[in-house]
Order: C-alpha cells, then sequence, then structure tokens
C-alpha cells in the first residue's frame, strides 16, 4: 500500500523528505493548504478588479517589457504565452528522479499561499506526481536567477497539454497521456504561469537529491578509509579522542569518532608497527573528510531552507494586502553551496585516490599492484590510473560557477547565479566521487586479503563479506570494468548499520546553523 504525504504549510525536515522522496508515497493537499491557495486567488482575483493598477508579470509583460501593460482579456493567453516561449531548453534529458523532485519542490512552494495558482493548477501537478508522469525537461537553458526558467517551464507544459512526458519508461507526448488520463488541459489564470516557471526547483531538486546522495557517500567515505587505514596498516592515533578536543571542528570530531567505532575490535589497527608516521591522506582522515562534513552541513542547511521556501515572483501577501515584485527567485544562495559542495565532494575524491595509490605501491608489505605475481600480472595498477583521471575531472568541475554573470533581458537581469550550471557540474562531481570510492574499496578489500589470517574489525569484516558476494578476489589478471561497476551498485545499495550518534543524517542537521 502507497504512503500518504499530507502536504502542509510547516517545514520538511530532512528525514521527512528523504522519506516522501524515496518513492512509494502519494501526495495528498491539505485542507489548510487548500484554503491557503484559494484565498490567495480570491484576493489577486480582487485586486486586479481594479483595473487602473498596474501590477507586474499580472497585467505587464515580463523581464525588459515590465512597463508593457496587458489588456483583461488577454491575461491568460500572457501567461499561457510565457510558458511555451520559455521552453527553450536543450541538452541531455534531466533524470527522472530528479524531474520528479521539481514538481515536489514545485508544489510544496506553491502550497504556501503566496503564489496566486488555482487549486486546481497545484492538484494537476500533484497528480502528474503521484501517476509518475514525468514531464521531459532539459538541462541547460537556465541562468539561475529569475528563476529556472527554461526547465520549469519545461516542467509546466504538460499541465497545457503540450511538451514530452515520461511514463514507465516510455517517452509519449503530454496530450496523448492527458487524453488516456481523462484531464482536460489547465486554463491559466493571470499570474500563474510566472508562479511556475519563477523558482528554484531546478537547482533546488539537483541540491536536495545531492544532499541526501552525499550524506551516505560521506559515511562511505569514512568506512571505506578505514578499511584502507587497516590495510594499510596505519595507525589509529591520529584519530585520539584528545587531537580533535583541541582542534574542535564538528566534522573532525565526527570523522575521528566515526573511524574509531569502525576499527573497534580491528587485530590490525591494535597490533605493534614498524612505521612512525602515515601518509597524510591516512593520518589527516578526520582533517580532510571533516572539512567536507563541515561544508556539507553548511550546504544541507542552506537547502532545508530552500525545500521549505517561496521563491516565485511577485510575492503575494493577502492578510498584509499587499503584492512586491522582488527577487526570492535568484539562486545566488544556492549557486554558492553547490559550487561549495562540488568542492568537497571533490576533495573526498581527491584523498580517497591518494589513499588508492598508497595501497598498489608495494609497502607496508604489501605487493606491487595487490597481486602475488606482478610483472606477469599488472594486478590494480589502471584502476588507480581511472581513479586519478576523475579525479582531475572532478578539479576541473569545481571552477565557481557562482563568480560568473551575464547580462540577460536587455539588461533588467544584470546579475545572474548561474546555479543551475553549478548544480550540474556539482552532479557529475557527485557520480566521480561515487565511483573514486568505489575503486578504493575495490584496492582495499584485495590489499586486506594479503594480511590473512591478522582480521580488521568485526563490523567491517561484515561490510567486506557483503562486498564479496559482488566481487571477489582477484588472483591473476582479470577483465576488471565489471568488478568496478558491481562496486559502484554496491555503495549504491548497501544499508547502513551504524550506532545512531554515528547515522550521517545527525551529522549534518542544520539546526546547528541556525
Amino acid at each position: 500500500m502507497d504512503k500518504v504525504y499530507l502536504v502542509t504549510t510547516e517545514e520538511i525536515g530532512w528525514k521527512k523528505f528523504e522519506e516522501i522522496s524515496s518513492g512509494g508515497t502519494k501526495i495528498v493537499l491539505s485542507d489548510d493548504v487548500v484554503e491557503k491557495i484559494t484565498a490567495c486567488r480570491d484576493y489577486l482575483d480582487h485586486r486586479l478588479e481594479n483595473k487602473d493598477e498596474i501590477i507586474y508579470g499580472i497585467n505587464t509583460g515580463f523581464g525588459s517589457l515590465c512597463d508593457t501593460v496587458i489588456s483583461d482579456k488577454n491575461l491568460g493567453l500572457l501567461q499561457k504565452n510565457l510558458v511555451m516561449s520559455h521552453a527553450c531548453g536543450v541538452g541531455e534529458e534531466v533524470p527522472e528522479e530528479l524531474t520528479r523532485l521539481m514538481l515536489l519542490l514545485k508544489i510544496q512552494s506553491l502550497s504556501y499561499g503566496h503564489s496566486g495558482v488555482q487549486v486546481a493548477t497545484v492538484k494537476r501537478l500533484v497528480e502528474l506526481y503521484n501517476n509518475d508522469i514525468l514531464p521531459v525537461v532539459y538541462t541547460y537553458g537556465s541562468l539561475g536567477a529569475s528563476g529556472d526558467l527554461a526547465p520549469l517551464a519545461h516542467m509546466s507544459l504538460p499541465l497545457l497539454g503540450m511538451g514530452d512526458v515520461n511514463v514507465k519508461g516510455m517517452r509519449k507526448k503530454a496530450s496523448e497521456v492527458m487524453k488516456e488520463m481523462g484531464w482536460d488541459p489547465i486554463e491559466l489564470k493571470s499570474k500563474e504561469g510566472l508562479a511556475l516557471l519563477n523558482g528554484t526547483q531546478f537547482m533546488s531538486a539537483y541540491g536536495v537529491y545531492l544532499c541526501l546522495r552525499v550524506f551516505k557517500l560521506s559515511c562511505l567515505a569514512d568506512i571505506i578509509a578505514a578499511l584502507s587505514l587497516d590495510a594499510f596498516d596505519g595507525r589509529i592515533e591520529p584519530f585520539h579522542e584528545l587531537i580533535q578536543r583541541i582542534r574542535p571542528h564538528q566534522g573532525q570530531l565526527v570523522t575521528a569518532r566515526r573511524i574509531r567505532w569502525l576499527l573497534e575490535g580491528s587485530e590490525l589497527i591494535g597490533r605493534s608497527k614498524a612505521h612512525i608516521q602515515d601518509p597524510y591522506s591516512f593520518r589527516c582522515i578526520p582533517q580532510v573528510h571533516g572539512a567536507s562534513k563541515d561544508s556539507i552541513n553548511y550546504v544541507a542547511y542552506v537547502f532545508r531552507n530552500e525545500i521549505n521556501a517561496v521563491t516565485d515572483n511577485p510575492t503575494i501577501f493577502p492578510e498584509e494586502d499587499l503584492i512586491i515584485s522582488a527577487g526570492n527567485f535568484h539562486g545566488q544562495p544556492l549557486a554558492l553551496a553547490l559550487d561549495n559542495l562540488a568542492i568537497a565532494m571533490s576533495e573526498m575524491g581527491n584523498i580517497s585516490e591518494r589513499r588508492t595509490y598508497q595501497l598498489v605501491s608495494g609497502t607496508r608489505g604489501l605487493p606491487p599492484f595487490l597481486v602475488a605475481n606482478p610483472g606477469l600480472n599488472s594486478g590494480f595498477m589502471i584502476p588507480q590510473y581511472t581513479a586519478a583521471s576523475m579525479v582531475s575531472h572532478n578539479k576541473q568541475l569545481c571552477t565557481p560557477s557562482s563568480v560568473d554573470s551575464i547580462e540577460s533581458s536587455q539588461g533588467q537581469e544584470d546579475h545572474v547565479s548561474m546555479g543551475a550550471n553549478a548544480a550540474i557540474k556539482a552532479y557529475q562531481v557527485m557520480l566521480n566521487l561515487e565511483r573514486i570510492l568505489a575503486i578504493e574499496l575495490y584496492n582495499a578489500a584485495q590489499a586486506l586479503e594479503f594480511r590473512h589470517p591478522v582480521r580488521t574489525s568485526p563490523f567491517l569484516e561484515r561490510f567486506l563479506e557483503e562486498y564479496r558476494k559482488q566481487v571477489s578476489f582477484v588472483k591473476d589478471d582479470k577483465v576488471m570494468y565489471r568488478d568496478i561497476a558491481l562496486s559502484v551498485k554496491f555503495l549504491q545499495d548497501v544499508k547502513l548499520d551504524l550506532p545512531e550518534d554515528l547515522l550521517v543524517m545527525r551529522d549534518y542537521s542544520p539546526e546547528d546553523m541556525r
């Protein structure tokens, strides 16, 4: 049976949002939300009865055409034309899991009763979401400032019976699907096109998705680092609580505590060492992983706020008798956060590849390239190359988008955030990070086989046991790309069985930023 999420005007936290967006949940608008949407629409209709009042985007043109007044009889056509003319996206299709999030975020934003839409418009968005009818949206077209105009136009076209949708993996014309569902096109009223197109739901969908993915990847980075530390015969002293207390960054404290817990009971970590120090990629795990955690915490705070925000324009305040044209659609907070997130993820990948490099270096009693007969076998030589190529790519992707801008709309929109580009780049960095960590796991699991019969911790042994069900020990050279792909799939599917105080969501609670 499907779960039900009752849309209210209360804030949504990360755990609730993950539960809603993970699938199998139907959306229902609460009575309070319907009442607020209706009251806002009624207020706007009443204001428009004053024929002499000029309100931007409602009875005027858009952008630099803001001084062009539109007659009453054309207000609906104005909004329809807006949606059609702005659907200019190009490039690859946005992944379905992200367009689904765009719908959810737009529904939530419109439900606060400050956007002037009809209830029927929001309900149609809900019907699209609940029936998994996902608009085809394209990657490029948003400057991340006057809203994610082009992507949101594509998201909105099916409301008008236009554009394309994906249904159960099949691409269809929206008009055909609407006929199958018995739906009539929505007749947009004044302001509605702007309410749909102004907003940050493209950037926000990427940011929310990335946060949910990186919460887990950050935890996996610690688990895999602990495996590598034991495989490399590393030392536990750099993770001592006293070291962290005298430099008490939250991420550093959390990382060291987690590593200590992960390695509890390890025979390898507890035995005497011939070497005095480990390389930085092992010794500085708390500082490097921790700094990324602190950045992720900041990003989670930004997107937690955005999930619960109204970002279209103009904004309507019925109780205060105000309609204000302002700039909540500007994506600068998101652009800065997404650039920060890309750097944080890139650095987790950077240090991960360095640990992989150390594991194949033929030191600390491990065979060169982690095979028993190096020379005849190249072993794990090239997986490290693959990781290094993605690390370098991530560095290039981390050139910030948020410092860029370009003038548009004849100078009316003279500063833009480029947050959509920041989102697209950060998404690619996340995919690369996942693959880099998978390659480190592939190497660490191989290296630990050469430490037998001495064992790592009970937790890590169980983790390896699950991994070995998918990827086996490499005795002699073989085709390895399949193993790498299976390692990536393992990281995507594995459930993290950690104590509550070490779980990921607790690390990044936005309340810490308030």
